[in-house]
């Protein structure tokens, strides 16, 4: 049956804003070639605004590190369940879970036992750490969308067919970016000094974070009082917190906002970062970066123990070689973060030579992605 003439049913998952970035982008996709598009099951407030129901806020699917999950692990569980049971008895066309590999590929695995196609956005980093966990993909997905290049390889490794798309914000984010603009949108001057603060999305995150950026903040505006800085929230609560720790900080030039990161990423002249999806917009927006994360002390002995990779900040994968710093746990001090912060302001070459590798990435992320990822979805549904 011809795609315009139906009536197509997906199911969804995303556990986290840029799960939801990526979920609208298929969305739209779909929505250019389907006569009638239902999306229903846990979606963000990008997927809700295009017409998808969810079923869950997708907040409570917001949770980071190994061992704190557990602390939620009977809500998750049913969440999970009722998830599980809703699709069974309402089966969609297809199901999509979006990254969120711990909650999304237990329920994919139940949804393909009952007849249910699946297919999984984003690659877990199975490559980097647990790798036995590539038999229980395969097992649980019918396609895997992958957003970096060299995941691909690794699927077909293992038989597990994929497709890799390339990311929508590597074709969202023009290849040279309007710093003046921004600069002028947000009230900076041109020759004046920002770094960035992005402590992350999460709750967890800002907790551990916000307190050490806004110390290594500190530490830069003593030896250099003319930086300013600027301070965007991922979403209400997140501003809430952060009001509250910068009460400490009166002496300090922070400028607080909600939401608008890429504003405030492309009007910086350096970033401090939490590890995670936003340092790629970073990188997009070529950006100098300083990368940081920390997380409780028992789930950092784990995961350290099973990382099979020597970097965590998407722009030194994607290199396959250090870029830009990472400081990690007990080294995310003050003084280093706020070293390595003032080097790129000591050394321009250093940001020129980081600059140009950057667009060299950026380009090989430019697919198109949101239109191979629906491409992928109709070829698996055998629609045209």
């Amino acid at each position: 049956m011809n795609i315009e003439e139906k009536t197509l049913r997906i199911g969804i998952v995303a556990g986290e804003v840029s799960g939801d970035i990526l979920g609208a982008g298929l969305i739209e996709a779909l929505q250019k070639r389907v006569g009638r598009l239902e999306v229903e099951g846990i979606a963000g407030p990008r997927m809700l605004s295009l017409g998808a129901r969810s079923l869950f806020p997708m907040e409570r699917l917001s949770v980071m590190g190994l061992v704190e999950p557990l602390k939620r692990l009977p809500e998750l569980l049913k969440i999970r369940r009722a998830l599980r049971q809703h699709f069974i008895d309402n089966p969609p066309d297809l199901f999509v879970g979006i990254d969120s590999p711990d909650f999304n590929l237990t329920l994919e695995e139940s949804l393909k036992a009952a007849g249910i196609p699946t297919l999984h956005y984003v690659s877990p980093s199975v490559w980097a750490w647990r790798r036995g966990r590539i038999k229980k993909i395969a097992r649980a997905v019918d396609h895997m969308l992958t957003l970096l290049p060299f995941e691909a390889s690794f699927y077909e490794e293992h038989g597990v067919p994929v497709t890799f798309v390339g990311h929508p914000l590597a074709d969202e984010i023009p290849l040279q970016v309007d710093m003046a603009a921004a600069r002028r949108e947000l009230g900076f001057g041109l020759e004046e000094r920002v770094i960035a603060l992005l402590p992350g999305s999460r709750g967890g995150e800002v907790r551990l974070l916000g307190p050490l950026f806004l110390q290594a903040a500190r530490w830069c505006h003593q030896r250099c009082p003319e930086l300013k800085f600027i301070l965007p929230a991922a979403n209400d609560q997140r501003l809430s917190e952060l009001k509250s720790m910068l009460g400490e900080y009166a002496d300090l030039p922070v400028r607080l906002q909600s939401g608008n990161s890429h504003k405030a990423l492309a009007a910086a002249d350096a970033v401090l970062i939490a590890s995670g999806t936003a340092t790629l917009e970073t990188m997009l927006l070529k950006r100098p970066m300083v990368v940081a994360y920390k997380m409780a002390s028992l789930s950092y002995a784990i995961f350290s123990r099973m990382l099979r990779t020597p970097w965590v900040a998407l722009p030194n994968l994607l290199a396959q070689r250090e870029l830009v710093p990472e400081i990690l746990q007990e080294d995310a001090t003050p003084e280093n973060l706020g070293a390595a912060l003032l080097r790129y302001f000591e050394d321009p070459l250093l940001v020129d030579q980081l600059q140009r590798e950057f667009d060299v990435l950026h380009q090989q992320l430019r697919r198109n992605a949101s239109e191979r990822a629906a491409d992928a979805v109709c070829n698996l549904l055998g629609v045209a």
